[in-house]
């Protein structure tokens, strides 16, 4: 059921009001500055995220994305400015799994193991702690200080996420769609990303409100963001969706996070 999902055949006409042409955007006030961006020794670049509070979840979205709660993100992060490429891949692993092989284009076909494993061999290299994100920080930077359907307004925009809508069934180079308000590319489309929480669908009901962990244990991994394949509704920032983390698909990927000194 959950391959399905990930894998469906596109019916637009069941999202008309997601596929409209204007948007309604935040208040600019509502968008606080994106942080520095540091860039690493195999040319990933990574923005910091300064602590701060918002609104997770959608009351009007599945029942997994409720109740929605105040969050609080209460240390700094540096999160990836794009998904991890498959240059980036192939430099720290030494192999490119991707079904779509472009250097500059999100690796994927990636289990959340092997996401793992490339954050622990790049933590090595770098002399840095980096790992995957948390879904509260993944969902605390999509945001970017935005409370609407997507971080860029309600109605959905091409401009800013490659789905399959407008892919042509294909993944693409990175940064090639707008920014969010914090200048981070593709956290709405292109692939599905990896999050470090077990999933559960009644997880909000039951965790904490300051950085939160997810539960503890689990079946599947958390996946965020939508992807090439799937539908507009996919791309919604509170959107969620798991997966087994022993098993890879050509629409997930992952960025990464390092943690702020």
């Amino acid at each position: 059921m959950m391959c399905e999902r990930l894998c469906q055949t596109l019916t637009l006409v069941v999202f008309p009001a997601l596929l409209q042409t204007s948007v309604v955007m935040a208040s600019e006030a509502d968008q606080p500055e994106p942080g520095k961006v540091v860039t690493n020794s195999i040319g990933m670049e990574l923005r910091r995220i300064d602590p701060g509070a918002f609104m997770m979840g959608s009351e009007k979205g599945d029942p997994d994305e409720k109740p929605v709660r105040r969050v609080s993100i209460t240390k700094p992060f540096y999160i990836g400015v794009h998904e991890v490429t498959q240059a980036q891949y192939d430099a720290v692993m030494g192999g490119n799994p991707s079904r779509f092989k472009v250097a500059k284009r999100p690796v994927e076909s990636v289990s959340w193991e092997e996401a793992k494993a490339f954050c622990q061999k790049l933590s090595k290299k770098e002399n840095a702690e980096y790992r995957l994100p948390t879904e509260a920080q993944w969902e605390y930077a999509c945001r970017a200080g935005t409370q609407t359907v997507f971080h860029w307004g309600d109605g959905f925009d091409t401009s800013y996420s490659w789905c399959g809508y407008n892919s042509a069934r294909k993944t693409y180079e990175v940064g090639k769609t707008k920014p969010n308000p914090w200048g981070l590319y593709d956290m709405s489309g292109n692939v599905w990303e990896w999050c470090e929480d077990w999933y559960a669908d009644d997880a909000y009901s039951s965790e904490g409100t300051q950085d939160p962990k997810g539960p503890k244990t689990g079946t599947r991994r958390v996946i965020r963001g939508g992807s090439w394949w799937g539908t507009p509704e996919d791309c919604r920032s509170a959107n969620r969706l798991s997966y087994a983390p022993e098993e890879s698909l050509y629409t997930i990927g992952f960025r990464v996070c390092k943690v702020s000194p």
